[in-house]
This record gives C-alpha cells, structure tokens and sequence, in this order.
C-alpha cells in the first residue's frame, strides 16, 4: 500500500488544523480514514465537513481495518490508554505531545509497540518545519563553528484567559513543561542531539487559578503543578543549555532560543511554529544577518509528523518524530522536576538518534 490510512481519536481544539492538512496539503500522502470523539456531535460535524467517516467509539475506530495508523489527540491522560489500545490491536499510533504523563508508561508503550511490530511516533513535529531545519542545517554546514551552548524561554501567564477548557494545563502531564517544553527540548535534541543529564529548580506561583475566558468565566481551578521550572541541560555533544518555561510571567522580552557557537552566534525562531525569522551573527559582524529560509514547509504544517511517519512506515526507514525521541524529551521534563525536588542532577537513562535533516 503507498497511502497509509489515518484515524484520528479526539476532535478538539488542535484537531482542525489536523484535519485541515491531512486533507489538503498531505491528502496526495496520507488518507484521512475515520475520526472518533467521546463527543459524537464534534466528531459528526468534522466528518462531514473533511469528507470521512464518524466512528462511534475509540475501540470501534482503533480496530476498523481500514485504518493504519491512530492520531491520538486526546487529553494527555489519556494518551496512554488509547495508544496502547492501539499497539495491542496491531496499529501505528502518533500521539500529540507529550507522548504519555510518566516514563513508566512511555517505557512500557514502546515496549509494547516493539513486540507488536509497530511503530510509535509523537509530537511536536514543528521541529521539521523551514524554520528550524534552516537552523539545522546552518549549524551542521559550521555556519557558527562548535556549538557550545543554547538557551531557551517559553514565558507567559498561562491559558486561563483564552482557552475555552483550560483546567488540564494545570494538572498532571501538563504545566509549563509538559504543556510547551516538548516544542524547545524536541528543537534543542534536533539540532544539537540528545542529553545525558540535568539539573533544575522548580516552584508554583500561584495555588488557584480563575478562568475569564468563555463558557468557564468566574470558575476557580487549582493548581496541582509546578508553573515556573527552570533547567539546566548538558548535551552528549558537549553544550550546555538552559531552559526556562512559565505559565506566571506576565510579559518578557526574552528570545525563544539562541544557540551559541565558536564562530557566532543562532537566534531560532519560535518552535511552536513551522516558518519564523532565522538570524545569525557571526563573529567579528555588528549586526545581525535575516538567513533565507532554505526548507520547505514555512507555514502552519502540522501533521508533517505523521505524514513523514506514513511514508517512513512504506520505505522502510527511520522517522524523524520517533517515540523514542518524544520519550527521550519526556525523560528530560521528569528529570527536571526530579532534580529540583532532589537537588542533586538528574542522570539520563534513554537517548535517542539526532533526526535526519529534511530533504
């Protein structure tokens, strides 16, 4: 089979654009088989609007034969029940990020989906987009020598004003962290390769939260996580980097991520997106040079991930947003957390292969 067939379980705020790409710009790569919702009406509605199947049921939709690969987008507590759901019955799963909420069931995903013969694969894949993979490629051409450190900031004040269900950013498998650090940490082992230990400090600014936005105005929800962590992370390369991830800052003038070389210096755009500016200044310059993009998919991409993992199923090679890449990142978050409440550094057990660069 060229296309593989994918069936999405979970028609929520991140679907649309999903929906919208695996229909459009990759529907000549992928199928769009079947979606699924434990609200029937959202999975009707996107089924007759992108022209597939509603599936009553998530077990129903994970062993229709006529679907390879399950898109879990489900809240992350409930990313392990519907992948390994999905493994046991023999099918491909892609799940949002992060790929589960502990490690004991990230490890015993893979394990899983290892005897099964399948594949694991998980998000973010903005990492594969122009922005990014131009910063790749600059860094492996030498454009700014021997990496030797990078920094990374994702701050702000959280979802409660403008998510219209914002309680899980503040429970277990979210946070900060866990919410926004798979986009910085998944850049980060993508153009600088994995990481062997951390160490970190992490507090909790605020106990309760109150929703202004709609249709939860006036609700108060507690806090069960840390919401400003701070890391630092050595790479098997040799860098050092620090990472800094809030939901208490109010506002910041902070770059997303810069990498830090012998020979100059890489300003990377945001992570959470495809395109952005890419700038360098190397050493001995006076002002910063605006790179061209040189990669494709500058805009809103998401489902590249999955597309690539499709097509990478077909070949027969590796594909770039692994399950063992999206673990390696789980392990690091953990690790984070635990080396703040230990004080002492945090040892990485899992690594993982520096993805390809795209073509």
């Amino acid at each position: 089979m060229d296309k593989l067939r994918i069936g999405i379980v979970g028609i929520g705020k991140i679907s649309g654009i999903y929906l919208q790409n695996l229909t459009g710009m990759f529907g000549k790569r992928v199928i769009l088989s079947a979606v699924t919702d434990l609200i029937p009406e959202r999975a009707e509605k996107a089924a007759e609007e992108y022209k597939t199947r509603y599936i009553k049921g998530i077990d129903e939709l994970i062993n229709d034969p006529s679907v390879d690969i399950i898109l879990n987008i489900t809240q992350p507590q409930k990313h392990f029940q519907v992948a390994m759901t999905a493994v046991k019955a023999g099918k491909h799963v892609y799940d949002e990020k992060p790929l589960c909420v502990t490690r004991e069931e990230a490890q015993e995903l893979l394990k899983t989906a290892a005897a099964s013969k399948v594949r694991v694969g998980g998000a973010p894949d903005t990492f594969l987009g122009a922005g990014i993979q131009t910063c790749r490629k600059l860094i492996d051409d030498g454009w700014i020598g021997k990496p030797i450190a990078a920094t990374a900031f994702m701050m702000n004040h959280g979802h409660e004003h403008w998510h219209p269900d914002p309680e899980f950013y503040y429970k277990a498998g979210a946070g900060p962290m866990f919410d926004m650090g798979p986009y910085y940490l998944t850049a980060l082992v993508n153009l600088l390769g994995p990481i062997t230990r951390v160490s970190g400090s992490a507090q909790q600014g605020f106990k309760t939260r109150t929703i202004t936005s709609e249709p939860q105005n006036g609700k108060i929800i507690n806090v069960d996580v840390p919401t400003h962590i701070a890391g630092v992370l050595d790479f098997a390369n040799g860098a050092v980097g620090t990472i800094i991830t809030s939901f208490d800052v109010w506002a910041s003038s902070m770059p997303f991520i810069e990498i830090y070389g012998t020979e100059g210096t890489l300003q990377v755009p945001d992570p959470n997106y495809f395109g952005g500016p890419v700038k360098v200044r190397r050493f001995q310059a006076e002002e910063w040079s605006e790179v061209p993009l040189l990669k494709g998919f500058p805009e809103n991409s998401r489902g590249l991930g999955i597309t690539d993992m499709a097509e990478a199923i077909v070949e027969g090679r590796p594909h770039r947003a692994s399950g063992e890449l999206a673990y390696h990142v789980l392990e690091v978050m953990h690790g984070i957390h635990d080396a703040s409440a230990s004080g002492i550094y945090y040892q990485l057990k899992s690594t993982c292969v520096q993805p390809e660069i795209m073509k």
